[in-house]
Parts: structure tokens; sequence; C-alpha cells
């Protein structure tokens, strides 16, 4: 069984649209749990019809996602940001490939969906270093055997970089399956702030955590750039 998982704060006016999106998976038995951070919106009425589960967690994703896997009944665990769209059979893609693969975790492809002609060179460029490197970003819907999820250790409570720190984990258990499929990534974020901009901020995170500094202080950079 596979349960998708998706954190979600302050996200009323989008999040019936995100499970609609779902309708098809949820009526093939995938299990859709949404947990909430606290959103001073009616996040969670709306979501509650469109769910299998809506789960009240303490505000931060890493903290939502464990709460999420561990209320989860799948033996995979799929998790997916509020603003991201699945393929259309991104159940039997995700199943059908670990097993034929023989891993036990991965991501999609991404595509950022905008106006903006440089979000289709962001989008590439992600997926590539994505391949290179082995590690994974939220935006490509990460997915784990619940075993190996649970062996890894979760995802850290550190409030920034947590997929990254996650998938560093992953990595010692064997490379990720990458689905060329591909995720729609909202590029709302990209396209507020800048494309450039907001480049050169993810680069300078990223540089900065991989040189030690404090996922906390980071998380006091970004949080500004957020919708």
């Amino acid at each position: 069984m596979l349960s998708v998982i998706i954190p979600c704060l302050n996200e009323a006016d989008g999040i019936a649209e995100s499970l609609r999106a779902l309708a098809l998976l949820r009526a093939r038995g995938v299990e859709i749990v949404v947990v909430d951070g606290g959103s001073a919106d009616n996040t969670a009425a709306v979501a509650r019809p469109l769910a299998d589960q809506v789960i009240n967690a303490p505000r931060g994703r890493a903290r939502q996602m464990n709460t999420g896997a561990a209320h989860a009944r799948g033996d995979i665990l799929l998790f997916l940001h509020a603003d991201c769209r699945l393929p259309v059979a991104a159940d039997g893609l995700i199943i059908d490939g670990l097993n034929r693969a023989r891993k036990t975790w991965g991501r999609f492809d991404v595509t950022l969906a905008g106006r903006h002609p440089m979000l289709r060179v962001v989008g590439a460029m992600m997926n590539l270093r994505s391949r290179l490197t082995g590690i994974a970003t939220g935006d490509q819907g990460i997915f784990v055997t619940r075993a190996l999820f649970e062996t890894a250790g979760r995802f850290p409570d550190i409030a920034l970089m947590e997929d990254i720190a996650l998938c560093k984990t992953l990595k010692a258990f064997g490379g990720p399956l990458a689905l060329r499929h591909r995720i729609v990534a909202s590029g709302r974020r990209w396209e507020k702030h800048g494309v450039l901009r907001t480049i050169l901020l993810m680069w300078r995170l990223r540089l900065q955590y991989w040189l030690g500094a404090n996922p906390d202080t980071l998380a006091k950079i970004y949080v500004p750039h957020k919708l």
C-alpha cells in the first residue's frame, strides 16, 4: 500500500484542488494523509472530505511529515508538497519501479510551472543535479519504504534542509530510483521573488548547509522568501 503524506500550512486556497488531483489515486487504494501545522485559515476543514486522514502536528515540515508517517498505513511513503501535482499513474510507477529496480527509495523528475522561461531551465538543472548526486529535494516527491524510513531515523528535526539530510542518510543504504516521469511543482515562489535571485539564494543556503551552518539560522534567511 502507498500512502501520500502532505504537510500543509495555510493552504486553504489551494488544498482542495491539490487533493482533487489525487482522487484517482485514492480510488485505486492510495491513502492520502494531510498533516496541518497549525494553519490560521481553514486548511484542515477544506481537506477533511478529500483525504483519508487529516492530522494536526507541531509546525515544521520535518515534524509534520514524521507525524504523518507515524499515522499512515502504507508500506511505501510518498512525501508530497501541497503545491505539487503527481503523474496520473504515480502509484504504479513507484511500486513497480521499486520492485523492478530492487530499490527502496526514490524520487520523480520535476517541472516548475509558471510563465518565466527560466523555470524550465531551473527544473532541468534540479533533475540533473539529483541524478549526479543521488540527493533529492521535496519538490521531487521523495518516496521510501516504511522499513527504510524507520531504519534511517525518519526526517531529522531541523528547520530547513530536512529533505537533503534524509537523502544523505538513505544513500548509505543504496542509490535512489530516479523516475523520469515528472511532478509538476508550482513556480510561484520563484516568480514572486525573481528567478535569478531565488537561484542564488538556494545555492547560498545549500553551500552554507554543506559547510556546516545551523539549519535554524538558514531557515531565518529562507522563510521571508516563502509564500
